[in-house]
């Protein structure tokens, strides 16, 4: 897929994306891969354009919990341009898929160009904090059943199609929860005739019907992605 399939990439003005262009590689996104570890120095940031990472907070003992997801519609490595260099998050392959990478000193570069490129990462990175304070909040007050829901429409928002191919423990694994009370909540939901689940592949049968099934969380990400990332910026495309 083309590299600006990926959102950001596409909000950039031809003359920025003329850099940027000759500097960006593909590559293949594996489920599973491991494209940064906690407090590791991070060589590249990724744009994901068919797969989804997650950002998971990993304990001491080697529990983790989700704590953001990036699609299409964003990058994997805030820290990078943000000068903090590295992060006490792992960046895990979720959905196997593909993107493009760019060397650390050249996002620097671009970044400290102040143009229009310094501000679509900002507004991203915003929303990506959003994202993250929302699922803390969500984790801690709402229903495992609502988390699931939450899950599927943010992970759906951030692929095309429908289908997800994730198993149950990879989900208990994201969520932070055990594998039995994820396995009660699909069920629910397929039950309801509101996804359909088999051997690892999720579709979503009755998006509408999952949304209200959702907490308010998936809306407040939603809105605040829809508010900061589809809007044009000055000198944008």
């Amino acid at each position: 897929m083309a590299p600006r399939s990926n959102h950001l990439l596409a909000a950039l003005p031809e003359e920025e994306w003329a850099r940027w262009s000759g500097k960006l590689e593909w590559v293949p996104l594996q489920l599973g891969q491991v494209l940064y570890e906690s407090g590791q120095p991070q060589s590249h940031v990724y744009f994901p354009t068919t797969a989804i990472v997650s950002l998971l907070y990993v304990l001491e003992d080697g529990a983790s919990a989700e704590i953001a997801v990036v699609g299409y519609e964003g990058v994997v490595g805030v820290s990078l341009f943000m000068g903090g260099e590295t992060t006490p998050s792992r960046a895990v392959v979720q959905s196997a898929g593909s993107g493009f990478r760019l060397r650390a000193a050249d996002i620097k570069t671009e970044f400290h160009r102040y143009g229009v490129g310094m501000r679509v990462l900002l507004r991203y990175t915003q929303a990506l904090l959003t994202q993250m304070a929302q699922t803390a909040v969500c984790n801690r007050h709402h229903l495992l059943e609502q988390q699931l829901c939450r899950w599927l429409l943010l992970s759906l928002d951030r692929i095309t199609g429908d289908q997800l191919v994730m198993t149950q423990e990879l989900i208990a694994n994201m969520l932070g929860v055990r594998r039995e009370g994820v396995t009660e909540a699909a069920l629910k939901l397929q039950k309801l005739g509101l996804i359909d689940y088999a051997r690892g592949h999720i579709s979503v049968i009755d998006r509408e019907g999952l949304e209200k099934r959702s907490c308010e969380c998936y809306a407040v990400v939603k809105q605040e992605y829809d508010r900061l990332l589809n809007q044009p910026l000055p000198g944008g495309r």
